[in-house]
């Protein structure tokens, strides 16, 4: 198969997969650099197309993923919100030392499993999430940059 895809197109495909990682560069780098070099390119070559389309399904994916893992983890820190706020960490003191103000470092608040587990836990999966991301992202550059067409797991296809 990879003799009737030239050499542009692998390149040119190539590039889209590894532009992702212009996330590290600029906001929403993982998005808009593939778009630059897909869009004009897509009509013309079946290969830039399929991989366009692969490589923007993956990080819309992936930034999905991200997004339903946070959204897991904030009702657990809503829960710490008053044991931050009344006789937690900040206190609001009428007293003359100090100010209105007193920030209070308690150890039963950072000692509470219930505070690092959450923590913990999504920390893990964002880490692991990222992982998956990057790997399979150098992955799909160097197996495209040889002419195959590479399919990226966990992916919804959102753009067919």
């Amino acid at each position: 198969m990879a003799e009737t895809i030239t050499k542009h197109e692998r390149n040119l495909s190539a590039v889209i997969h590894g532009a992702t990682l212009g996330r590290f560069f600029f906001p929403l780098g993982q998005f808009l650099f593939p778009l630059i070099f897909w869009l004009p390119n897509r009509k013309q070559y079946a290969f830039v197309d399929y991989h366009g389309k692969q490589a923007l399904n993956f990080q819309i994916s992936m930034a999905l993923y991200a997004l339903v893992i946070g959204m897991i983890s904030f009702p657990f820190f809503l829960g710490f919100l008053p044991d931050i706020f009344e006789g937690g960490i900040f206190e609001w003191t009428h007293g003359r030392h100090g100010g209105p103000f007193r920030f209070n470092m308690m150890d039963t608040f950072w000692n509470s499993p219930r505070f690092w587990w959450p923590l913990g836990l999504t920390g893990i999966l964002e880490l692991a999430l990222y992982a998956v991301n990057i790997i399979y992202t150098i992955l799909a550059t160097l197996r495209t940059s040889e002419g195959e067409y590479f399919k990226y797991p966990l992916t919804i296809p959102f753009i067919k």
